[in-house]
């Protein structure tokens, strides 16, 4: 994600911003601040209505690549009590935001940290696909949840013990998809859908060079867009999933040459769809998947 942090937002620091050195609420609640609705949406699930959840990109028009912070994305971080995000590089304007908040009582959850992944070069940091990550994500918010608020612990535990199984069914999904797609190929645009794709038991045919390209926002040379074309032509991909939030001409070249062949084609967000929690929506991509396949 390449997110512009706007000058004087770097400037602002506490006192344009109206912060405080730490929160400082009166409603009782838990307030989080997410970097994505997607982790928006699971920490209001867990939470239910003992907390306030504030996502800072949370418009499902919004592509995340473009996306740019003003004071009020800091303010909210000034007097959030927990910070859900990403990390892995995602969404580390999160981080710099923080710094700058003065808030020194915040809790902040990195799923990237939660994951246990290490994290090299080519550390696919879309966490939000892996089933496996966001599980851990739900304990550790559970626990944190329960460390402010005693009293709701049970609560918590209640709702996050009915995520996990939600998870659970997703998982029993992807491997029921495994069953069938014997190790069919895929191509993607970006690596945003990979991990269930690949839980899904589908192999990335993708050159890399192409991902990168439209991952970065450049020119996929004229070689590369030749062997990614031929990935249609030649029948060797059954699916073509793509970020539906990051198209452009040479996205919409592959669209057309995965629809001429017949190739089941995928569209997949990095942000919530209008009207979806995160479930539903994971439950919809792998439907997606199915029914490309079939």
């Amino acid at each position: 994600m390449r997110v512009k942090i706007l000058p004087v937002m770097l400037a602002c620091t506490l006192l344009l911003a109206g912060c405080s050195a730490s929160p400082s609420h009166n409603d009782g609640l838990i307030h989080v601040v997410a970097s994505t609705d997607v982790y928006g949406d699971i920490a209001r699930q867990v939470g239910g209505s003992a907390v306030s959840v504030v996502s800072i990109i949370d418009d499902p028009s919004q592509d995340p690549h473009s996306f740019e912070a003003d004071a009020q994305v800091q303010l909210s971080l000034s007097k959030a009590d927990i910070v859900l995000e990403n990390g892995g590089g995602y969404d580390s304007f999160v981080d710099t935001l923080l710094a700058g908040a003065g808030n020194k009582d915040v809790v902040t959850l990195n799923a990237t940290t939660i994951s246990g992944y290490a994290t090299p070069d080519d550390f696919n940091e879309h966490l939000w696909y892996d089933f496996a990550t966001v599980q851990k994500v739900v304990t550790r918010l559970v626990t944190a949840f329960s460390e402010s608020q005693p009293s709701k612990a049970a609560e918590f535990t209640s709702n996050g013990a009915k995520f996990s199984e939600s998870l659970a069914g997703l998982q029993a999904t992807e491997a029921e998809i495994a069953e069938t797609s014997r190790g069919a190929g895929v191509a993607i645009t970006e690596p945003v859908p990979l991990y269930l794709l690949a839980a899904s038991g589908l192999i990335d045919k993708t050159p890399p060079a192409f991902s990168e390209a439209i991952e970065q926002g450049t020119d996929v040379s004229p070689l590369v867009m030749r062997q990614t074309l031929a990935l249609f032509s030649s029948h060797l991909v059954k699916v073509f999933a793509y970020n539906s939030q990051t198209t452009g001409p040479q996205t919409d070249q592959v669209l057309a040459a995965a629809t001429a062949a017949g190739v089941g084609v995928v569209p997949m967000t990095e942000t919530l769809p209008a009207g979806r929690h995160y479930i539903s929506w994971m439950t919809a991509n792998l439907a997606a998947v199915k029914a490309a396949l079939a």
